[in-house]
C-alpha cells in the first residue's frame, strides 16, 4: 500500500483530489480569518481556562497549556497574524501541489495545536487527509508545482560542490 501510495499515478490522482479538497478548506478559513478581524486572544483565555481534561480532572496537556498561558497569550497579536498567513499558505501550497510534504506537515501541526486546545471540529478528518498526503511524499505533489520545484531545489539547493 505504502509503494502504491508513493509511485503509482493512479494514486496521484487520488492525492490529488485530497489536496484540493484540503487546501480549499484551509484556503477559506485563512480568508475569512484575514478579511474579518481575528483575534486570538479569546480562544487562547478559553485554553488557559479550561484545558482539556482526563477522567481525573487533571489537564492532560500541561506543557501546551503552560505555552499558550505563557507564551501563546501573552503574544496573541504575533498569532493573530501567524495563524491566518499560516493557514493561507498551507492551503495554496496544497492546492498549487508546491513543496506539498511541507504545506501537509505544518497542517498537521497546526491541526494538532488546536486538537490539543480542545477543538475538535474537522481537525480528525484533516488530520488523517494531510497525514495520507504527507506519507505519500512528492507523489502527492506529481500533478502540481512539485514537478519542477523538487528537482529544481534537488539540483541547486543541495548540489554538491565541486572537489579540486
Amino acid at each position: 500500500m505504502m509503494n502504491w501510495l508513493r509511485t503509482n499515478v493512479y494514486a496521484s490522482y487520488l492525492l490529488l483530489f485530497l489536496r484540493l479538497y484540503i487546501g480549499y478548506q484551509w484556503v477559506t478559513v485563512a480568508i475569512g480569518k484575514i478579511t474579518g478581524g481575528f483575534d486570538s486572544s479569546g480562544y487562547l483565555a478559553n485554553i488557559v481556562a479550561n484545558p482539556v481534561k482526563g477522567a481525573d480532572g487533571e489537564a492532560i496537556y500541561p506543557v501546551y497549556n503552560y505555552f499558550i498561558e505563557h507564551f501563546a497569550l501573552p503574544n496573541a497579536d504575533l498569532f493573530n497574524v501567524l495563524v491566518p498567513w499560516g493557514e493561507l499558505l498551507i492551503g495554496l501550497g496544497l492546492i498549487f501541489g508546491t513543496l506539498t510534504t511541507a504545506a501537509a506537515f505544518f497542517g498537521l501541526l497546526m491541526n494538532f495545536m488546536f486538537f490539543f486546545g480542545g477543538t475538535v471540529s474537522t481537525n480528525p478528518s484533516f488530520i488523517l487527509i494531510q497525514f495520507i498526503i504527507l506519507v505519500a511524499g512528492a507523489n502527492a505533489g506529481r500533478f502540481g508545482g512539485d514537478r519542477w520545484v523538487l528537482p529544481w531545489i534537488r539540483t541547486n539547493v543541495f548540489k554538491k560542490k565541486a572537489t579540486s
